[in-house]
């Protein structure tokens, strides 16, 4: 139990929550450490407590279907455990999708690109298969600027689903420098007046090499510069930016940071995958609970690393990710708590440490969303 206690103390502290509920996130973010997955009935096995495991089950569902989350105090708790606190960030944002059966699961996630991964601050179930439009994007940036303000975006990166005159336009209303990829094939105006693919204007480009078009091109009917960076494949990775092309492929590599989330969140961590949920209000509770866990880890993680430096395999790459790194220790000092009391108590300390060290981020954030409410 006492796991149960120190992580109360801690969400309590942060999120103010009735006693129950602070019960039921410390218990359900222990118990997914435990059993790896978020499938309710083998997360009801490992909840504590002398009910049984219907009851415990019970309690789940009244969870997922009763309790009402605040999001933007959600994100403002991830965002204290951000590693990195007073410099502004650079977002990524992008879908995860599957099937279950026949129906779509589809959700939409912003986050906050950091050293190989992404931070989750803020996501959206969608109602449908297949890509966003621009009131989902846009509602999703609002709950993001309503907490942060515009401030904190360095940059947004996103790949080729989010293109259109309507997104670019909202985003240059808002004053947020964006980085999106876009096709190769993609139709613009050569400087002799001819509609061309714009990967012809790049055609003399090596492999390895990149280049900044002279001044704006029209897409999507609105002005913006056009950055190309030819792979070793001879593949054409085409970038628009309406600020500072020449950092915009240093931006955008960043982007695939958010593809190792969704790795994290699915087949290396928590089987997201594997969930049985499918009412969208309910799916998005289930994020922020994965979310936290998985900030945990990777502070974790982290502080591993500094310890103790992860090994560099021969082709470069670490032999496991950070996250896992931080993932794998919880688990083992959770299932042998007995064994591990004092190493359990210094990760908790990190967590507390880690999240104090964003007081002054949760001051600044409180008194944005106060001012929107």
């Amino acid at each position: 139990m006492i796991e149960i206690r120190s992580l109360e103390t801690i969400f309590k502290k942060e999120l103010g929550w009735h006693g129950a509920r602070i019960n039921f996130l410390s218990n359900f973010v222990s118990a997914l450490l435990k059993v790896k997955t978020i499938c309710l009935t083998e997360i009801a096995t490992a909840f504590t407590g002398n009910a049984k495991k219907e009851s415990k089950y019970k309690r789940l569902q009244r969870f997922f279907k009763s309790f009402e989350l605040d999001y933007r105090q959600i994100a403002i708790l991830l965002a204290q455990m951000l590693p990195i606190k007073n410099e502004s960030w650079v977002l990524s944002m992008d879908r995860t999708n599957w099937k279950l059966g026949k129906l779509n699961i589809n959700v939409i996630f912003i986050g906050v690109a950091y050293i190989g991964i992404s931070f989750p601050l803020f996501w959206v179930s969608l109602p449908k298969r297949g890509n966003s439009n621009t009131d989902e994007r846009k509602d999703i940036i609002d709950k993001f600027l309503s907490v942060f303000g515009i401030a904190k975006i360095k940059c947004l990166t996103a790949d080729r689903e989010f293109i259109g005159y309507e997104w670019f336009s909202y985003l240059i209303g808002k004053n947020i420098n964006f980085c999106i990829r876009i096709k190769e094939g993609f139709k613009v105006i050569s400087s002799k007046g001819n509609e061309v693919a714009v990967k012809v204007l790049f055609r003399n480009l090596k492999r390895g090499e990149s280049s900044i078009l002279s001044g704006k091109r029209l897409i999507c009917g609105v002005k913006l510069f056009i950055i190309a960076l030819r792979l070793e494949n001879g593949e054409y990775v085409i970038l628009v930016t309406n600020k500072k092309p020449e950092l915009a492929i240093e931006y955008y590599k960043m982007r695939w940071e958010i593809e190792t989330l969704f790795a994290c969140l699915k087949t290396r961590g928590f089987n997201f995958e594997s969930t049985h949920i499918t009412k969208l209000d309910r799916i998005n509770k289930l994020v922020a609970l994965l979310a936290i866990t998985f900030c945990w880890c990777h502070i974790v993680g982290e502080w591993l690393n500094e310890q103790k430096p992860i090994k560099i395999k021969k082709h470069g790459r670490k032999a496991i990710s950070i996250f896992r790194y931080g993932f794998d220790c919880l688990r083992e000092v959770i299932f042998n708590l007995s064994r591990n009391i004092a190493k359990f108590k210094k990760l908790i300390r990190l967590l507390e440490y880690q999240i104090s060290k964003g007081a002054s981020l949760l001051l600044l954030c409180t008194q944005n969303f106060l001012s929107c409410t």
